[in-house]
């Protein structure tokens, strides 16, 4: 392991490997940085600020740097960023939460890691940037679209080191526009600049202006090969799996779907299937769940209650596996799904894995294991550490969201959610049946936006920041869709329809 000593991200103090000093003729801490990654490709390459130096924990190392496809960091006091960045982005790698190993792209200069030959990775692209946290935190961006898995981890510090949290932003408005442009699809640059017009009471013509001469990277292509991670033996160990399965009105769908995971390699603990049927006189559609043999414990309840969270919940009050698979009634899988799927979860030391969900004749967009910005509710299979503990808010049962809301659970939880893409389950998306189809919401006729659920989703895990982009977006995109193209008459009519959103929300979290 090599250590970089930095001061304030400017001044080399010391390199250290394996705890002896290290002699190096580079000075500047960017360029060393990159010496280091081509001299020392097997080595982990970290860096730490000066002033927290005597409490870096180097015995964490090697659970924070499971595989060579990680970068960690961690902020105690320097934030590169400011939470500006909020405007233009909502997704969950902003607003992080630093009490537990957390999914995020935004790596502070206080203190990380990377693996030298993965850093090298980048050198071509990022090579001739100058500012330490600017280019910790462009690896790292472009890097999840890739297949790095970036965090921020608390495990690089003691225990006792005090935390505060009262982060100080390193980085200028003229860095964020720069950023923004090279990372992020040219009109978010435009969005940014409203909000500070907007928000902020600024003009920041000249970091706009300047932004438009760096080379843009959006979503380039960098392959890291085969040797990011160590395959292990391709055996699965004795692990138990339970699989929860919701289902209304889809009786031949499931059926299959049963079918499926009687012909497993790797089969099932047991089956919870929670039926739902809004009828008090109805009776269940499903007696062969009860009167055939099964290779697995079979559970099966029958509810008159709808609603997918109350449906999922009470599957979950009986799992006790490892590992716990949520499916959907409508789902095709081969035979070795839940087979590869557990030994990718122990190749990559991971807690959450999303299995590709294709519809039939969809095309696959996402082609690399990467870090997941939300989470399928009916193709992942997670940690039953996690599971067990983790309920779906029961707010979300007649709206959209349940699934991104658990998910955020399961991160704030330290549970982060991995994409597969060639773990492949079929989704058939059957024509009846469902959880949304039983009765409208109450809120259709007040024509809310957006749906309260979703308005209720930013309540509970956005920045006030990462909130007013989102509505700035909102109200900018739904306006060329508006029939009423008066800009003053459009937004007084979305205004009203925001405030009834709103309202709905705060119905909907006290219930």
């Amino acid at each position: 392991m090599l250590q970089i000593v930095h001061q304030r991200a400017e001044k080399i103090i010391c390199v250290n490997y394996n705890g002896t000093p290290l002699e190096i003729e580079e000075t500047n801490l960017c360029k060393a940085f990159w010496v280091l990654a081509e001299n020392y490709p097997d080595e982990l390459i970290c860096w730490c600020e000066g002033t927290y130096a005597q409490e870096f924990d180097e015995s964490s190392l090697k659970e924070i740097f499971a595989h060579d496809l990680i970068m960690a960091s961690y902020t105690l006091e320097h934030s590169y960023f400011s939470d500006q960045i909020g405007y233009i982005d909502q997704h969950p790698s902003i607003n992080i939460n630093p009490e537990v190993p957390y999914g995020t792209w935004r790596m502070s200069t206080d203190a990380g890691g990377i693996k030298g030959g993965t850093l090298s990775e980048f050198q071509q692209t990022f090579g001739n940037i100058q500012d330490f946290g600017f280019l910790l935190n462009a690896i790292a961006k472009s890097g999840q679209h890739n297949g790095l898995f970036s965090y921020s981890d608390p495990r690089f510090f003691t225990s006792k080191l005090k935390k505060d949290y009262n982060l100080r932003p390193v980085a200028g408005v003229s860095e964020l526009f720069s950023f923004v442009y090279v990372h992020y699809k040219t009109a978010r640059l435009w969005l940014l600049f409203w909000c500070f017009v907007k928000f902020e009471g600024s003009f920041p013509i000249f970091s706009l202006l300047r932004s438009l001469f760096r080379k843009k990277v959006f979503l380039k292509e960098i392959d890291f090969g085969q040797g990011g991670v160590k395959k292990i033996e391709k055996t699965v160990k004795p692990y138990s799996l339970d699989v929860i399965i919701p289902t209304l009105g889809r009786r031949e769908y499931l059926l299959q779907v049963l079918d499926d995971l009687k012909k497993q390699s790797v089969l099932p603990k047991k089956v919870i299937v929670v039926e739902q049927n809004p009828d008090p006189n109805s009776q269940t559609d499903l007696p062969e769940l009860t009167a055939e043999e099964w290779p697995f414990k079979l559970i099966h309840h029958f509810i008159h209650k709808t609603g997918a969270c109350t449906a999922r919940n009470m599957a979950l009050e009986e799992v006790d596996a490892d590992w716990v698979f949520f499916a959907d009634d409508d789902n095709r899988m081969e035979s070795d799904v839940l087979e590869k799927s557990l030994i990718e979860l122990e190749v990559y030391n991971i807690n959450c894995l999303t299995l590709n969900y294709i519809q039939p004749g969809e095309t696959l967009f996402f082609n690399k294991i990467k870090q997941w910005g939300t989470f399928g509710a009916g193709n992942s299979i997670v940690k039953g550490t996690f599971a067990k503990r983790i309920r779906f808010d029961r707010a979300f049962n007649y709206g959209y969201g349940e699934d991104m809301e658990y998910g955020m659970q399961l991160r704030n939880a330290g549970c982060d959610i991995i994409y597969h893409p060639d773990i492949k389950i079929v989704h058939l998306k059957a024509p009846r049946g469902g959880f949304r189809e039983v009765s409208l919401p109450p809120w259709k006729e007040d024509d809310p936006k957006p749906a309260p659920t979703i308005m209720l989703f930013t309540e509970k895990y956005y920045t006030s920041i990462q909130k007013k982009g989102f509505k700035t977006e909102l109200f900018l995109r739904n306006y060329s869709l508006s029939k009423n193209l008066n800009p003053i008459k459009y937004w007084r009519n979305m205004q009203l329809r925001w405030l009834k959103s709103e309202s709905w929300a705060k119905k909907l979290m006290l219930k």
